[in-house]
């Protein structure tokens, strides 16, 4: 039976630089052992991502609604947003409990793309 084995968000990015010293220094991703110019390849845990250079694209904070990307899965979403606001992390809110049984935060990264990360209560 065919199934999917991995996959990856595929992200544009203004500078890609920037963007990958963010992931990497403030969100605590690793760059994987791919090397393809104009693209970085990240993982942190299960989550990989893949950031693209298009300087002239419009940037996914002027996108509204559709900048969201990703809702992460975490254990420990407390020490996560601890760990992220220590390191200056591009927070959008604090960890609140939701009536549909999650705590949750947001945040987002330089270009706009906004993540929220939730726990099951």
């Amino acid at each position: 039976m065919a199934q999917i084995v991995n996959s990856r968000c595929v992200l544009a990015v203004c500078d890609l630089a920037l963007s990958t010293r963010y992931y990497v220094d403030v969100l605590g991703f690793q760059k994987d052992l791919i090397d393809a110019p104009g693209w970085s390849f990240l993982t942190r845990d299960r989550f990989r991502v893949m950031l693209g250079e298009c300087v002239d694209e419009r940037p996914a904070g002027e996108l509204g609604n559709h900048s969201y990307f990703a809702y992460w899965n975490v254990e420990g979403v407390d020490e996560l947003f601890q760990e992220f606001l220590a390191k200056g992390a591009l927070l959008s809110s604090h960890p609140t409990d939701k009536p549909w049984g999650m705590r949750e935060f947001a945040l987002r990264t330089p270009d706009g793309h906004r993540i929220t990360c939730g726990e099951e209560l």
